[in-house]
């Protein structure tokens, strides 16, 4: 994972200060423009200095996930565990908030809404984690460019969604949704023997602003919530004896 190795730097720009810097401008400015925008591996690994050996540690939490019953129901195979935060703008302190059922407003997700979920919390070492602390940090910094804040309610969700056979499984079983928030990203953490998964982000009226599948671990896609919407079409196995995964932290970032 050349992009992750924090030892090497790019030909275009071997300075890593700069290259963060570029990266988080370019986010702000497309996420103000057309409410979205792809940050590539490299420069995730910039702006919150990730190296291998890190990144490696990180993704071992994916791991030690816990069955997501609601989506069996709809009848996806889906791990996951939750995690609440309070991010202080100013001094970038963050903390971890008491672990209390997972609510999504009224009018967001179809499936949902209004409705309390339980959730494993995050394990001690996730909450920890450095690179979790870095992502969350550098949330903060692009969402200041969407709304004025001076405290960010930030919700963590670690997901694996599973497919076997010659079945698939839905990454997002509520379909084109919002998640009533104003910051939502969805950082690829690694995929195996999965077809599909394609993100696509719409505008209000229905427009495609985005398509992508995030294949490359520490992709980061980044959605302004209050003006666009988003769903993950279905993964299935590449090789129908073996299991395939997707893994993802999804983060999103609130306004208080």
């Amino acid at each position: 994972m050349a992009d992750l190795d924090h030892g090497t730097t790019t030909a275009a720009d071997p300075d890593p200060v700069r290259t963060a810097a570029a990266s988080v401008e370019a986010a702000q400015r497309d996420l103000t423009a057309t409410g979205v925008h792809l940050m590539p591996p490299d420069a995730v690994a910039a702006c919150t200095g990730t190296d291998r050996r890190a990144w490696e540690r990180f993704t071992a939490h994916w791991e030690n996930l816990s069955p997501d019953r609601y989506a069996a129901e709809s009848g996806t195979c889906r791990l996951r565990r939750y995690g609440h935060f309070s991010l202080t703008a100013a001094t970038g302190e963050l903390a971890l908030l008491p672990h209390v059922p997972f609510l999504q407003p009224q009018d967001t997700n179809p499936l949902y809404a209004q409705v309390d979920r339980h959730f494993d919390p995050l394990t001690d070492a996730f909450s920890a984690d450095p690179i979790l602390r870095s992502v969350i940090g550098l949330l903060g910094k692009l969402a200041a460019c969407l709304e004025r804040s001076a405290r960010w309610s930030v919700k963590v969700h670690p997901f694996r969604v599973v497919a076997v056979g010659d079945g698939t499984s839905e990454p997002t079983p509520e379909g084109l949704h919002r998640d009533g928030v104003t910051l939502v990203s969805s950082l690829l953490i690694g995929r195996r023997n999965a077809d599909g998964g394609e993100s696509s982000v719409f505008d209000p009226d229905g427009k495609q602003v985005l398509t992508t599948t995030l294949s490359e671990p520490a992709a980061l896609l980044l959605g302004d919530d209050r003006r666009t919407l988003h769903q993950v079409s279905p993964i299935r196995p590449v090789d129908a004896g073996r299991l395939a995964y997707r893994d993802v932290l999804v983060t999103t970032l609130t306004a208080c």
